[in-house]
């Protein structure tokens, strides 16, 4: 009995502290620790957000997560997930928000409350420079390759059935390059970038337009309200313009015409 005793204790402290209550703030924000703002990111997604040699998250999502949380009165605290689970990782609290270059779609947002967006983005195409590839419709019956758990690889769903899933669009375009695959489908600055470092392939069709925004719980609408008070107010007074220009030398936060 004793150790059925012991055993259960056990369980429930497990449980209890898998399940740690946030801190309410007076405005009833929650917070995982009422001082900092911990938003997640992936780190394999390289210019939004990678990791530096001494192992620190640098990249444009990462800046635009620091600057929010200056603007909140927080200290700034950026937390690595893998990308296919954060989304799970913000609705189960193991982070504030994530700031992670997510795209507002209706799937998600079963799931999670989204913020206004900081900046538009769009599925493109890439393939090697001697591909034939050119638009969608010739990607029928190829090969394509996308990141996991990203709207990139529900994009190239629509056009074909052979679909190889990377933990990052890094490492999809990487295998691209070395000959692996007919295409990726990736956000287009993430793909130029990559070109400019020397992978060896091309930017085809600009398939659509989509808004990538901050990702927060759902229960949490007072967090939701004050991250949108601070990007608004980083909207106005340039700084989002400015750490855009920074990393991808063009303003991608204004909504194009």
């Amino acid at each position: 009995m004793k150790i059925k005793l012991a055993f259960s204790s056990i369980f429930l402290l497990m449980s209890l502290s898998g399940c740690a209550e946030k801190e309410q703030l007076d405005d009833g924000s929650k917070l995982i620790d009422k001082d900092s703002f911990v938003y997640a990111a992936s780190g394999e997604f390289k210019p939004f957000s990678y990791v530096e040699n001494d192992m620190t998250l640098t990249g444009f999502d990462i800046e635009v997560g620091r600057a929010v949380a200056k603007e909140l009165g927080l200290k700034p605290a950026p937390k690595r997930i893998k990308f296919k689970g954060i989304v799970e990782g913000v609705k189960t609290g193991r982070a504030d928000a994530a700031v992670a270059s997510h795209t507002i779609n209706p799937l998600r947002s079963k799931h999670v409350a989204f913020s206004t967006p900081y900046y538009y983005s769009g599925p493109q195409i890439f393939v090697r420079p001697d591909s034939k590839i050119k638009t969608a419709e010739d990607l029928k019956g190829k090969e394509v390759a996308a990141a996991k758990g990203s709207t990139y690889a529900s994009t190239a769903e629509k056009y074909t059935d052979k679909i190889k899933m990377y933990d990052s669009d890094i490492t999809a375009l990487k295998a691209l390059s070395g000959g692996r695959h007919d295409a990726v489908i990736t956000d287009f600055v993430t793909g130029k970038t990559a070109a400019k470092e020397g992978f060896q392939i091309e930017g085809r069709q600009l398939i659509e337009r989509s808004e990538q925004a901050i990702v927060l719980p759902q229960d949490n609408p007072q967090l939701l309200k004050r991250v949108n008070e601070a990007l608004e107010n980083l909207r106005n007074d340039g700084t989002l313009s400015k750490i855009s220009e920074k990393y991808f030398g063009e303003d991608i936060t204004k909504k194009p015409e």
